[in-house]
């Protein structure tokens, strides 16, 4: 029996019948065609894009194109290809059950493994968290010159502002963060003109993979961490369960439809950002000789003699953007982590304070910013696997996804998707307890 049940009309009222839902019902029901009838539908891919671009994925893409050059592009096209096929299976089970990940996961699992889950969960929260807001602060402080805590500080602020949005309906919010993948893409997209990089280097590596050593080991676990993001896996579940709720199987598989469309679109534009950014820093930095620039401060620095003043300016504004967006959704990610696996809910500003409090004592304490990054991207891509094998188990049961349950071949490459972040997080575990390079 499908899970897709009648919408009453008690429940129909739960969603205001704002001009984004009367849209969305139009183009359901094919009175609106083309780009017209996907616009309505956009919105909650981007939300979870912002998180493929955050600052730890400037960490690592300068760190592995200044030491690497373009050797490293594959990773980012593989993790790019997971996290698309990991938040289209996030979505789809948002849109059949009208629950989020968590929520699944209370409802099947047993209490120990929930409670197990939400600990790994909130680890991986704070770990993003931890990237968003150091980014941010660095970006407010090379380019403002604002000292690390006060700018710290101000972060937090900011955050909590744009929070505030939500108040007004997921449209609002949707926009704002939208712009945000706006405002860093066209950054890049003038880092790329006037970094003039190899375009045939950037074929090839984008397609041949390279593995290394175990520098460029840790670097490929630590891309992956930061593109593949668990906090958005259960994220995407949440922004998609009642925004537009199925009527009936017909409208389950349409909205899919529409689901999957924003997914490609975002996650590509979040792809070529990502690999926009490892191919400026191996333009600039590698095939000049600066294969030392290995942190975003360093990269700012070098990119003023190189590129001039104006380069080095849009790439902290790049970086601002990225931090304070990405920051304010992990909040929202982090929210539904805690409400969906133990049922209750705390206050936004306090959650913004506790998810912002390793950032504040590592800047108080010193540590290098960059380094810490990559280290929070690697203990990102060791949580990675959990959300990817819970979603496997939700969707690929019929009683549950209904008319939108995963086809074979789909069960198939999610298993996939799973082995390859499980195997890479084996190999640097080995190399990290002492284990000789196996490549």
């Amino acid at each position: 029996m499908s899970p897709i049940q009648p919408v009453t009309d008690t429940e129909a009222l739960i969603q205001k019948p704002n001009k984004t839902v009367i849209a969305c019902r139009a183009a359901i029901d094919g009175q609106r065609k083309g780009l017209r009838a996907l616009l309505p539908f956009l919105g909650p891919a981007f939300i979870a894009s912002i998180a493929y671009i955050d600052p730890g994925n400037y960490a690592t893409n300068i760190q592995g194109g200044s030491q690497f050059g373009f050797k490293l592009l594959w990773v980012i096209v593989l993790a790019n290809l997971i996290g698309m096929f990991v938040q289209n299976m996030s979505a789809k089970l948002g849109i059949a059950t009208g629950k989020d990940l968590p929520e699944m996961c209370r409802d099947y699992f047993p209490k120990g493994i929930t409670l197990t889950l939400w600990g790994f969960s909130e680890i991986a929260a704070m770990a993003t968290d931890l990237a968003e807001f150091l980014g941010a602060t660095l970006a407010l402080n090379l380019l403002f010159h604002i000292p690390m805590l006060p700018a710290a500080l101000l972060t937090g602020v900011t955050t909590f502002l744009i929070l505030t949005l939500e108040r007004f309906g997921f449209r609002p919010m949707e926009k704002f963060i939208a712009s945000f993948v706006f405002v860093i893409g066209f950054c890049y997209l003038i880092e790329m003109f006037l970094s003039k990089p190899n375009i045939s280097q950037i074929a090839y590596h984008s397609v041949v993979p390279w593995i290394g050593n175990s520098e460029s080991i840790l670097l490929i676990v630590g891309i992956i961490g930061a593109t593949v993001m668990p906090h958005v896996v259960y994220l995407h579940s949440g922004l998609t369960k009642n925004r537009i709720v199925p009527r009936n199987d017909t409208e389950a598989i349409k909205i899919s439809r529409y689901s999957t469309q924003e997914v490609i679109i975002a996650m590509s534009l979040a792809g070529l950002i990502n690999l926009s950014m490892m191919t400026m820093a191996a333009a600039v930095f590698y095939q000049t000789g600066n294969s030392q620039v290995a942190d975003i401060e360093s990269a700012y620095q070098t990119l003023t003699p190189l590129l001039g003043s104006a380069a080095a300016s849009v790439f902290l504004i790049s970086l601002l953007a990225s931090g304070i967006s990405s920051s304010t959704v992990g909040t929202m990610a982090g929210q539904i982590i805690m409400q969906g696996f133990v049922g209750f809910t705390i206050p936004v500003w306090l959650r913004r304070v506790i998810t912002m409090l390793p950032a504040i004592i590592i800047v108080a304490l010193g540590f290098d910013p960059t380094r810490t990054l990559v280290i929070s991207q690697v203990a990102l891509s060791l949580v990675l696997p959990i959300p990817i094998i819970a979603l496997i188990y939700f969707t690929r049961r019929k009683d549950i996804m209904g008319v939108l349950v995963n086809k074979p071949i789909v069960n198939v490459l999610a298993i996939l998707c799973a082995a390859v972040v499980l195997i890479l997080n084996f190999i640097l575990i080995y190399q990290t307890l002492g284990g000789p390079q196996p490549f």
